[in-house]
């Protein structure tokens, strides 16, 4: 499937897949987005929770690795707020290594030898990237996770539901319930009615908050 690196309106680049008219991050800006969608409403709430509480170590799944700019911001923050994360990045289907030297997302946030550093290392392992930040790559389809209270935190990040409605179903939410810890919470930039739907469906509280530019809403889920 062709794929092809255009500049979102923040300046800073993702791919566009022209066959489903589908991007991997928002074209109002992929800098901007994933900051408000996955560390303001994401890592940052989590940290403000009563589960963070004693926490020596928050458990990252990401679902839709892709370029790997959640996971770079996520490392930025941990070193700049000094966290200790543990961060899974789940793919089914990685980026190239030409399409990533396309990407610009060092030139707005530097930390190159970082962003290096997380897609350089090799998938399956468990890689320590900084001193607060660990990183374990897996190539594999997300109905694959039996992951059991392992997560404090789930970016849900999939191609949107007018694409690959199957990664939006009762089943995949099922999935992310259980690989959660009590108190965990999951953010996603979708705010479609059949994706809340799902999430209530298996346990889910579902809060549906401020959008990334763009977008009016999004999602919050935590696993009370």
């Amino acid at each position: 499937m062709k794929r092809e690196i255009i500049i979102t309106s923040d300046g800073s680049k993702t791919i566009h897949i022209p066959e489903w008219n589908e991007q991997y991050h928002s074209t109002h800006g992929a800098i901007q987005e994933a900051k408000h969608v996955y560390l303001k409403h994401g890592l940052a709430f989590f940290c403000a929770s009563e589960a963070y509480v004693n926490l020596s170590q928050i458990s990252i799944l990401e679902i839709g690795f892709g370029t790997g700019l959640n996971a770079f911001l996520t490392a930025i923050e941990a070193q700049t707020q000094n966290l200790n994360c543990h961060y899974v990045g789940v793919e089914g289907f990685p980026v190239s290594r030409e399409e990533l030297k396309a990407l610009n997302y060092t030139e707005a946030l530097k930390h190159q030898e970082l962003f290096n550093k997380i897609h350089i290392c090799n998938w399956e392992e468990n890689t320590s990237i900084s001193k607060n930040f660990q990183l374990k790559k897996q190539q594999k389809q997300f109905s694959e996770i039996v992951a059991e209270n392992q997560f404090d935190v789930i970016y849900f990040d999939a191609f949107g539901p007018r694409v690959q409605p199957e990664l939006w179903t009762e089943a995949i939410f099922k999935n992310m319930y259980n690989a959660m810890k009590i108190g965990g919470i999951l953010v996603t930039y979708c705010a479609q009615g059949h994706a809340r739907r799902a999430m209530l469906s298996v346990g889910f509280t579902v809060t549906k908050v401020e959008g990334p530019p763009g977008k009016r809403h999004m999602l919050r889920a935590v696993k009370s």
